[in-house]
């Protein structure tokens, strides 16, 4: 499916959202821009995560998952959650939530229908386009969550190498 076209000549811009921005959107946002800086897109898009709710703003990412990327060599230290708000909105080409409920509140907050998608859209194993929540399980769920991004982030990045020939 093709991308939404770029709101300015040059440059993507795209914001992947969760519920509170300390699980599976910083998860994605770490990998994602690994995948991207690998494909030497880095100079041309930029991928930032956000949360749908406020309560961990200015927190860091959940110890889990940054455990789970800092064991599998990616770099955790960075991230301060941030929530998604109209004020945002415009400031991206693309907006990728992690669940249904995502895609509603940011539908709510004005995100145009054409410019958001699931994040799993891309993902090349069929399945029904959520990824999991894992804040109230295990350990497990982190990695679950790590190997869905992984291979999302592949489809991403293959997809946003297209847009950058194609405009």
């Amino acid at each position: 499916m093709p991308l939404p076209l770029p709101r300015t000549h040059g440059t993507y811009r795209v914001a992947l959202v969760c519920l509170g921005n300390i699980c599976r959107s910083p998860i994605a946002d770490v990998v994602v821009n690994h995948r991207l800086d690998e494909a030497g897109l880095a100079d041309h898009v930029h991928a930032d995560s956000y949360g749908t709710a406020g309560w961990h703003v200015g927190k860091p990412m959940d110890p889990r998952s940054a455990a789970v990327l800092t064991t599998h060599d990616y770099d955790a230290t960075q991230h301060r959650a941030r929530q998604f708000d109209a004020d945002v909105v415009s400031s991206y080409d693309l907006v990728l939530a992690m669940d249904h409920d995502n895609v509603s509140d940011l539908a709510a907050i004005g995100v145009p229908a054409d410019r958001l998608r699931l994040f799993r859209d891309f993902d090349p194993t069929p399945g029904d386009g959520v990824v999991p929540d894992p804040y109230y399980g295990g350990d497990d769920g982190f990695r679950d969550v790590l190997a869905m991004v992984e291979r999302t982030a592949l489809g991403i990045t293959h997809a946003l190498q297209q847009e950058v020939v194609r405009s």
